[in-house]
């Protein structure tokens, strides 16, 4: 799969794009990362990419002109989205990126900064993605965390694929707690069934852990399993009963 970075700040994606998982991702092909500068593309003697907002008000706006062209320098792969990380965009979720991985050949994310673009870059945009409900002070973080939960889903990312269901709400539930060595550490022990060699019962444990913890932690999650998976009546009974 093909990313292109539009961003006023390439050298914010270097260390990261050298680390980990993906850098393996980026060295075995797996993936490409393309940085591409808007100010390359801002014709004007100071190369300016941002401009005071029509009608008043605090700050500047990312003018359209160096961002239409950043973009429209780039290839053009047959199944691409053209994002715009914003505040105002779709949650960016589990779901989000495992259509991407399914659906498209390439993507392609244009970074904010100041205090936003100019409206008109949107006709550009095909899908505008958000973080949360929070604002930051530049779009690479969100496009990093984009890059990062999408590329980690193509096949041959990860070592152990298996590893991939098992995690946090691929089947609508958080994940289960986990442990390693030692057995105790300080005051606090590993849970004995998780030591019994009984698979059956760590497979129950896990489960109804998972169960619990999306319910206390995440209500909104938990009412959303109990509804896919049919239980939301017995549930109700569950707790009338207590």
């Amino acid at each position: 799969m093909r990313f292109d970075i539009v961003t006023l700040f390439p050298d914010f994606f270097e260390s990261p794009l050298q680390s980990g998982l993906l850098g393996k991702a980026l060295a075995k092909k797996i993936a490409e990362v393309y940085l591409t500068n808007p100010r390359d593309f801002a014709f004007d003697k100071h190369r300016r990419v941002d401009d005071e907002p029509y009608g008043g008000g605090v700050g500047m706006l990312m003018k359209p002109e160096p961002i239409f062209a950043a973009v429209e320098s780039l290839p053009v792969l047959p199944r691409r989205e053209v994002i715009f990380v914003t505040p105002q965009g779709e949650p960016m979720q589990q779901p989000l990126l495992k259509e991407f991985v399914a659906n498209l050949d390439q993507i392609v994310i244009i970074c904010g900064h100041y205090e936003g673009i100019d409206e008109r870059v949107l006709n550009l945009v095909t899908r505008e993605v958000s973080l949360g409900d929070f604002v930051l002070t530049c779009g690479e973080i969100p496009a990093l965390a984009l890059l990062n939960g999408t590329i980690r889903l193509l096949p041959g990312a990860i070592g152990k694929e298996e590893s991939l269901k098992l995690e946090s709400f691929e089947t609508g539930l958080l994940d289960y707690p986990q442990y390693t060595r030692p057995p105790v550490f300080r005051e606090w022990g590993v849970p004995d069934v998780l030591r019994s060699g009984n698979h059956a019962e760590i497979d129950r444990w896990r489960m109804q852990q998972q169960i619990e913890r999306t319910r206390t932690r995440r209500p909104d999650l938990y009412q959303d399993w109990l509804e896919q998976t049919g239980q939301l009546k017995s549930d109700e009974v569950n707790h009338e009963s207590c």
